[in-house]
């Protein structure tokens, strides 16, 4: 599975509120423990994953081969599943869904007690981690990510200065600004949007909380307009519609190609693209291959700024968890913090540690020297929002809403701005009122 999957897809779906119906629930209140004594853990544990290529390549092999220095009775087997999402959903009908599995985006937040066994209380577990309110249901804490990312727009540095620009823009008028330089004074495009592979425009809604800087900010989905004037999301999905109607994007967006925008960028022919932390060692890998200078990837934050200051958001990945039905809880539970806090897991992707404590990777090198504020949502209405997102189809987690904005912004429907956002809004506030949030 391609890498940048499992956050999308985490972050798009991973909390939705409609359940999987199977036989979760006769273990219902189990809890994993953490092993007081590594020596004293055994069993063959099953671990199911939607990194195939890790799998194929040795690394998970080589993790196994690490952890069993310190758990030499556990023996760690890996199911490597490509269509994630499908197939394990289906296996969740039994009770034989491994020993430790990333959360499918099917299972409801609710729902969670059924399928996984407890890490613990967030109280405990928020001191070390990030992320914990993504998997809280009642009390307890049923999952963690081992990694995180933080969206941003990944630029080719020799490009943008090129075209004079030194200093990231703190307006999305700035950003305009600078895209409109880029267009003057390079041949690159300003600005790609990956129309046609359509995932790329769902990153659009990590802007969430960054305008904002409140880590409230998925409270405020769940209870107000997303689109009223000032809010994140009006703000983000005006400055995509803008970038577009001032021609700073592809020629035609229709045959954007996700793929070969890696190299392009890297190479200088693309400037700019709105992604996450996650992708830059895609592109970075990707400039070595083109035989291009790596360093030449930078990566900045959603251009606006509160009392000076940027903000940017931290976001899971797949959460990772204990089912309920292993018969190896402990070894499980031992795995899965040992892959958490031990394995260098998130380094080794230039992620986000999910452990507070640990320094930002190279990648957000610049957010530190630019003291950028990193926030971490609380997700305590996550659930609430994907109930709205659902129920009124509008679709802040799918692409298709933004390619109706591309198609407005670049003259391919008719149609003002305010009347897009002002029918969004409609849609999701009388979603809101039917369903008493």
């Amino acid at each position: 599975m391609n890498r940048r999957t499992s956050l999308a897809i985490t972050t798009g779906a991973a909390l939705l509120l409609a359940a999987c119906t199977g036989t979760g629930g006769s273990s219902k209140g189990a809890e994993a423990k953490a092993p007081d004594d590594p020596s004293e853990v055994s069993g063959t544990i099953t671990v199911l994953t939607h990194r195939t290529d890790l799998v194929q390549d040795g690394t998970m092999k080589a993790y196994a081969a690490e952890f069993g220095r310190t758990y030499p009775k556990v023996k760690v087997e890996f199911d490597a599943v490509t269509d994630y999402e499908g197939e394990v959903k289906i296996r969740m009908n039994t009770e034989n869904y491994g020993d430790v599995l990333m959360i499918p985006g099917v299972i409801g937040k609710k729902d969670y007690p059924r399928f996984f066994a407890s890490l613990g209380t967030p109280a405990e577990r928020s001191k070390k981690y990030r992320f914990t309110d993504y998997t809280t249901v009642d009390g307890k804490v049923y999952g963690q990510s081992p990694l995180g990312a933080v969206p941003g727009f990944i630029y080719n540095k020799k490009v943008w200065q090129r075209a004079g620009i030194t200093d990231w823009p703190t307006t999305p008028d700035e950003f305009l600004a600078d895209l409109k330089a880029i267009k003057s004074r390079t041949d690159a495009v300003p600005y790609y949007t990956n129309f046609k592979d359509m995932w790329p425009l769902t990153q659009w809604t990590q802007v969430n909380g960054s305008v904002s800087c409140d880590e409230r900010a998925t409270t405020r989905l769940a209870e107000g307009d997303p689109w009223a004037e000032g809010a994140d999301l009006r703000t983000a999905d005006t400055l995509l519609y803008d970038i577009v109607r001032e021609g700073l994007v592809e020629k035609d967006p229709t045959t954007t190609n996700w793929e070969a925008s890696k190299p392009r960028i890297a190479k200088g022919e693309i400037a700019t693209m709105w992604l996450g932390s996650w992708a830059v060692i895609q592109m970075r890998g990707a400039a070595e291959q083109a035989g291009a200078d790596p360093d030449d990837i930078g990566f900045m934050p959603f251009p606006v700024q509160r009392n000076g200051k940027f903000c940017a958001v931290a976001l899971p990945d797949y959460n990772q968890a204990v089912n309920i039905h292993s018969e190896h809880k402990e070894a499980a539970r031992a795995w899965l913090d040992w892959f958490t806090d031990k394995s260098g897991y998130a380094a080794d992707n230039l992620a986000l540690s999910p452990l507070k404590d640990a320094p930002l990777p190279d990648v957000l090198a610049p957010y530190e020297e630019q003291g950028v504020e990193l926030l971490d949502l609380d997700d305590t209405k996550g659930a609430e929002v994907k109930a709205i997102d659902n129920r009124s189809e509008v679709g802040i987690n799918k692409p298709d809403y933004r390619q109706d904005l591309v198609d407005l912004a670049r003259g391919a429907t008719k149609g003002s701005l305010d009347d897009f956002l002002a029918g969004l809004a409609k849609k999701w506030t009388d979603t809101q009122a039917s369903l008493g949030s």
